[in-house]
């Protein structure tokens, strides 16, 4: 498993600003990307490899399913 340790998170810019639905994303770690629920910053988070998070990035914004 890939430490997080140095992870800088950023909030969506789609999260909504009520503080409820926000997703955080760290995309500063060499060959990883992060992502987790804001409001449980010690749960789990997700790794995902930078090509495969691109992808689902452009499928979100595409609008595809």
């Amino acid at each position: 498993m890939t430490d997080l340790a140095g992870a800088v998170w950023r909030k969506s810019t789609r999260s909504g600003g009520s503080g409820g639905d926000c997703v955080e994303v760290a995309d500063n770690l060499p060959g990883l990307i992060g992502v987790r629920d804001s409001k449980d910053q010690s749960g789990p988070a997700l790794r995902f490899h930078p090509t495969t998070w691109a992808t689902f990035v452009r499928a979100v914004r595409s609008g595809l399913r």
